[in-house]
């Protein structure tokens, strides 16, 4: 790890952030534990700002599953069912409201988020049953929703590796095709086995032991973690899959399973957009209100998702 980070990261307020968590790190999150990690997230999302005021916010209850409807105006527009990460075990609606408020304003997309439930009381295939019933619950309520056409997927980390599960059970059981799938610094690899991992696992925001921690909190019988109903890039087979936008960050432990699941996706013959936003870490989604430079790389990926809906849609 570099003492000077002024030349690794993207700005003066990122390094000091990234500086600040590596002088006080704080317990590690397996010794932390679930409880008290969410109350600990959800008291820091409800002191931070708002996001954008929009037309139409309004929760919504898919049988026993919570989602959130965001809309930022009256007419169809392209759907995308959201889903929050947090290494399977935290983060929830009020997480990632503001990155949900922030997505429907600037590529003008509905955006339905979904509370999917979390280990360890909820282990998998909980969450990727959530995920694939919210997809078939929006596109069968497309005029309800305002939609135009089937849906698409969206997730930020373990919320990536559960869009990138769900367009593929999707794919295997018939269910509909989703208009894309956008993968934000997701993890596709449980076994945490790629070069990134131990590189950038300690010192960039987030810690390769709590992903772990994470890993086998979802996914408790260790030698599952490489089954591809769990870990995406371990698939044989990626073909079939809706067009891909996946968006990865340089100083992030998950950057190789992403750009390697881009690789494989295009490979397989899946239309894939793909960048990797040098000089930013794991989460930049959610640091906007952090560093000018986390919001603009979340600008940059709105600005690709709205390019990729409105074109399919």
């Amino acid at each position: 790890m570099h003492d000077d980070l002024m030349s690794d990261l993207a700005d003066a307020e990122l390094a000091e952030f990234i500086r600040t968590t590596r002088t006080n790190p704080g317990p590690p999150a397996r010794d932390i534990g679930p409880t008290a990690l969410r109350d600990g997230q959800r008291r820091r999302a409800m002191a931070a700002p708002r996001g954008p005021s929009l037309p139409l916010v309004d929760d919504i209850m898919i049988g026993e599953l919570p989602v959130r409807l965001y809309r930022p105006a009256a007419g169809p527009l392209p759907l995308v069912v959201f889903l929050h990460g947090g290494m399977w075990t935290i983060g929830d609606l009020e997480s990632h409201d503001r990155a949900c408020r922030r997505l429907a304003a600037a590529a003008e997309v509905a955006v339905l988020a979904v509370d999917v439930r979390r280990a360890p009381e909820h282990p998998w295939p909980a969450a990727v049953d959530d995920a694939v019933a919210a997809v078939l619950w929006a596109d069968r309520h497309r005029d309800r929703m305002g939609a135009l056409g089937v849906p698409a997927v969206a997730g930020d980390s373990s919320g990536g590796n559960l869009a990138a599960l769900a367009c593929m059970r999707l794919r295997d059981e018939g269910g509909p095709t989703p208009l894309a799938q956008i993968l934000i610094y997701p993890n596709t690899d449980l076994t945490l086995s790629q070069p990134s991992v131990l590189e950038k696992g300690t010192g960039w925001g987030l810690d390769a032991d709590a992903v772990a921690w994470g890993a086998e909190m979802w996914v408790p019988e260790g030698a599952m973690r490489a089954d591809p109903r769990v870990s995406p890039l371990h698939a044989p087979d990626l073909g079939g899959l809706p067009p891909a936008l996946v968006v990865t960050a340089e100083h992030d432990p998950l950057r190789d399973e992403g750009d390697a699941y881009a690789r494989r996706l295009t490979a397989a013959g899946v239309p894939v957009r793909h960048h990797c936003e040098a000089k930013m870490v794991h989460g930049f989604l959610t640091l906007d209100a952090v560093s000018p430079a986390a919001a603009a790389a979340g600008d940059r990926l709105f600005t690709r998702v709205a390019e990729l809906l409105h074109a399919a849609a």
